[in-house]
């Protein structure tokens, strides 16, 4: 996914399906429920439909996640828009 936050910063994270299994995880793992992720503008990050969101100060680099989830920045240098 390419994110690209209201301060211009722009961010590549790759999500790697098999890494972790359970019912928020694991239906990533299919291309087409994967798409179906979008914007949640309350919780100001992104959201499957099954609830699963990633916190927002993760994608934008701020902080390390405790636990990836499979998902991984790639973003070759930190970028603006």
């Amino acid at each position: 996914m390419r994110l690209l936050f209201d301060d211009g910063v722009v961010r590549d994270i790759q999500y790697v399906p098999g890494q972790l299994t359970g019912s928020m995880v694991s239906p990533l793992d299919d291309p087409d429920y994967f798409a179906q992720v979008r914007v949640d503008a309350e919780a100001g990050t992104v959201a499957w439909p099954n609830g699963l969101d990633l916190a927002p100060e993760v994608l934008h680099g701020d902080h390390e996640p405790d636990h990836p989830l499979g998902f991984y920045d790639i973003t070759p240098d930190r970028q603006t828009a």
